[in-house]
């Protein structure tokens, strides 16, 4: 299946409003743990909240990830690299699965949808694919379908793994628990699509092959373990809300949320030591 064309993204590393003195990654993996810990631990205490911060509709989709240009940082020079039949099969799979736009049309779309308000709110019948109940879990509208565009099946197909495979991070994220949390907190469906688009754009999965790094590293553990993407978005939803509380972040701050996590991210798979997707500093997130 030959895949649409994305518009390639520089690294997330690139982005100038990253301060490295403020986000202190090294390549070291017990000082990303030592921050990892700390921003899991740490409490959020907001100033007064602007009433207008949050803009128009569907702003949170597609354009909340909006960087253009291929430039990439010098780190990351462009490597050849020779698939395993093993990887070259499962990147495939992968490529193919970020093609897949949500249909609610389709049934067995329709069922992925009802199957993660279970999972979410077990003890509440749903109403109907359309309803006010779904405002609750963080979609924008009464139809969550409207809010796909940006991450197509995929998005949901990562939200219901995370609801499966940690469905007690997954509650804590959903629910915002627990302890203090954030005056203006970030819509947690939404936030879920952002996150899965922002995971293929980072890896590049427009791309029939990798051409850097982080990507390349990736492909090697893809080959060890075909839910290495799904369990790097639950690493990535985690990191990005231990994020929101360590920035003390606003709607607004939502992009630079987004890419601090990015490019820790990239930092965190372009290690040399990392083989297995439970070698990323942190995976300790997903058994915090």
């Amino acid at each position: 299946m030959r895949l649409r064309h994305r518009k390639c993204i520089p690294s997330c590393s690139s982005n100038p409003r990253v301060d490295e003195d403020d986000y202190p990654w090294t390549h070291n993996k017990s000082n990303i743990l030592a921050w990892l810990h700390k921003s899991l631990t740490r409490k959020s205490e907001f100033a007064q909240c602007i009433a207008t911060v949050m803009v128009g509709p569907r702003t949170w989709i597609g354009g909340i990830f909006n960087r253009t240009g291929p430039k990439r940082s010098g780190s990351n020079k462009y490597i050849d690299f020779i698939f395993t039949p093993v990887q070259e099969a499962r990147y495939q799979r992968l490529r193919e699965r970020t093609n897949v736009p949500y249909d609610e049309s389709r049934v067995e779309h329709q069922k992925a949808l009802v199957e993660l308000w279970n999972l979410a709110y077990p003890n509440v019948t749903l109403k109907g694919l359309v309803s006010d109940q779904w405002k609750e879990m963080g979609w924008q509208g009464v139809n969550p379908s409207t809010d796909f565009r940006g991450g197509g099946f995929l998005s949901l197909e990562n939200l219901l793994f995370f609801a499966k495979t940690f469905p007690v991070a997954f509650r804590r994220l959903l629910l915002k628990q627990p302890g203090e949390r954030a005056i203006w907190e970030y819509p947690f469906a939404v936030a879920g699509i952002n996150i899965s688009f922002m995971l293929t754009e980072m890896l590049e999965l427009y791309l029939v092959k990798p051409r850097c790094q982080h990507c390349i590293n990736f492909v090697k553990i893809l080959g060890e373990d075909e839910d290495a993407f799904d369990l790097l978005y639950c690493i990535a939803f985690l990191m990005m809300d231990a994020q929101w509380l360590a920035m003390r972040a606003s709607y607004m701050e939502f992009n630079e949320v987004l890419q601090v996590s990015c490019a820790q991210l990239e930092r965190e798979l372009a290690l040399e030591d990392i083989f297995r997707i439970r070698d990323l500093p942190s995976y300790n997130l997903l058994h915090s």
